[in-house]
């Protein structure tokens, strides 16, 4: 289907699906893991075998979709945006912190730094859960002190995974461009301008052009 020339191509097919499925999985594991661990939602499951099934293997898939998009060269010139911290986004993240919001026009790419901090931080901590879950499912993979550790690390930082995930949400709920982007593929230039005015000017690798 053409689009309007007012409007612009934000996310490939590939990465909309990616997102999706993601957010599946994440989804999955949260919610089973709060079945699993708090009190008032444990004693309504019946079978609490199958919930801990469900949520081990939706942890271990949950790397997968991104893993299977490195395929994609769009999705890799994504992935080299994100790992990218410029001084633009150090001015945005500045101005974000002093004044609660970020004044216009802000000086973001493709990702502003908000968006690029909690894509590292949920990477890094996915990764984490990974490591831990796994010495926590199979207990012959290291001695009991470190699988007590493990527990500790694994729980709390599902906490903080669940914090970042709902305020994504709050976020996205309060954009409804950037929904129609991840929906769709295409944002309008307008808002393209307004909320990221050093997209069109910015290289694969995330480095604005002169």
């Amino acid at each position: 289907m053409s689009q309007p020339p007012e409007a612009l191509r934000r996310f490939t097919t590939a990465e909309r699906w990616i997102h999706r499925t993601t957010a599946v999985l994440m989804g999955i594991a949260l919610i089973t893991a709060a079945f699993l661990y708090l009190p008032v939602l444990a004693e309504l499951v019946g079978r609490r075998r199958l919930l801990v099934t469900v949520h081990e293997w939706t942890g271990l898939l949950l790397p997968l979709p991104l893993l299977a998009g490195l395929a994609f060269r769009a999705v890799r010139a994504d992935l080299r945006r994100l790992n990218r911290f410029n001084t633009h986004d150090r001015r945005w993240l500045s101005a974000a912190l002093r004044y609660r919001t970020v004044p216009r026009p802000v000086p973001a790419g493709k990702f502003n730094a908000g968006q690029k901090l909690y894509a590292a931080l949920v990477a890094g901590a996915v990764l984490v859960m990974l490591g831990t879950g796994l010495m926590m499912w199979f207990t012959h993979l290291a001695p009991l002190v470190w699988r007590t550790g493990a527990t500790f690390v694994h729980d709390w930082l599902a906490l903080v995974i669940a914090i970042l995930v709902l305020g994504h949400i709050w976020m996205a709920a309060h954009d409804p461009e950037a929904r129609r982007g991840m929906r769709t593929g295409w944002v309008a230039r307008a808002w393209a301008r307004r909320e990221h005015p050093l997209w069109e000017k910015e290289s694969p690798g995330g480095e604005p052009h002169p």
